[in-house]
């Protein structure tokens, strides 16, 4: 974080020192949500999906048992496990952001 130029007015420097203190805040949220990332296990954790917080798929797990399932079942385990990482990075997403807006 730089620190913002001294005005002479206190009030004025309180001011821009406050915003650049949240301006700080938000950029360090903004790192941490591209970081971060959810999982969802289905099938007794024999499928598990890794999501970045945009939804991309950034890890596919799939225990060798899961390939007994057979396709139908092993395609609605992994869109379950789907479901349930999206739901984990959208809580920790979410979080996340709401640290951005506590004072």
């Amino acid at each position: 974080m730089t620190t913002p130029p001294r005005t002479g007015d206190p009030e004025l420097d309180r001011a821009l020192a406050d915003l650049a203190a949240g301006t700080a805040r938000l950029e360090e949220v903004s790192r941490l949500l591209r970081e971060t990332t959810g999982r969802g296990e289905s099938a007794g954790g024999q499928v598990a999906v890794e999501l970045s917080a945009t939804g991309s798929l950034v890890g596919l797990h799939l225990d060798p048992r899961a390939l007994r399932l057979g396709s139908q079942a092993l395609a609605e385990a992994i869109m379950e496990a789907f479901r349930r990482a999206e739901e984990d990075v959208a809580g920790r997403s979410h979080d996340l952001a709401r640290t951005a807006f506590e004072t």
